[in-house]
Parts: structure tokens; sequence; C-alpha cells
């Protein structure tokens, strides 16, 4: 009698490992400018516009770094198992997290993307325009 282990699948890519690769543009609008310190952490990421809320890939940054390029693919992976190749549309944001952690709370400042469709985006920009609540 052979045993496996209980291991969830892991979901079948959905598009092209080449194509799941996004130059992101990330700037602080300057009307939010002074609520910001230069040593803020800035967490630039990506996550499946259907499906689970955790990050498909981070990058972490400084407010000093602002305006920025980042590149998101799989090598900026938050775990193996999840991957920006295994999702068609991703949604793309930037938090300055005053506290340090990637969850947003109240005060910290944030931008979103609109979903973009992994094969057909290339680059895109990211503007930091609003306030946790």
């Amino acid at each position: 009698m052979l045993f496996r282990s209980a291991q969830p699948p892991t979901p079948p890519p959905t598009v092209a490992a080449a194509n799941a690769r996004l130059e992101v543009n990330v700037a602080l609008d300057p009307a939010l400018a002074t609520r910001a310190a230069p040593d803020d952490i800035v967490f630039i990421f990506a996550q499946a516009a259907q499906g689970p809320r955790m990050p498909l890939a981070i990058v972490r940054s400084q407010v000093q770094a602002l305006p920025t390029t980042v590149t998101l693919d799989d090598s900026t992976a938050l775990t193996p198992e999840m991957k920006l190749s295994q999702f068609k549309q991703v949604i793309v944001g930037a938090r300055i997290s005053k506290s340090g952690n990637a969850a947003p709370q109240a005060g910290d400042l944030e931008g979103y993307s609109d979903t973009i469709t992994l094969d057909s985006a290339k680059s895109l920009n990211v503007n930091i325009n609003r306030v946790v609540p």
C-alpha cells in the first residue's frame, strides 16, 4: 500500500513564465510626501485578481528610493507554491508601512493598479495616493 503526503496540488501555470514579469514604476503622490519618512518601508507587490490575497511577488524598498522601478516575477515570489506565473490576472500595489509590517494598518499610504493581464502587460505605474483608514 502506498501512502502519499497530504500536500495540496500546485496549480498549473496559466501563462508562460517568460510573460510573468512586470516592471513596476512606483511614485509617491506629492500631496502625501510629508506623511512619509525617508526610512519608512515600501512594499511593492502583486496579488491575484481573483483568488488568494497573499502576495504572489513582493519587493521591499524604502521611501528614500522613490520614485523607483522594480521587477516582479517568479524570483520575487513570497512562497514557491504561489508564483506570479500561476495566475493570468493580477493587481499590483505599493504600500508605505509606518510599522514595517506588510499587512495594511491605519495611517499607511498605498496605491493600486487596475487589474493587469500578465500576457499583455510588461510595465505599469503605481502611484501611492491614499491613506489607509
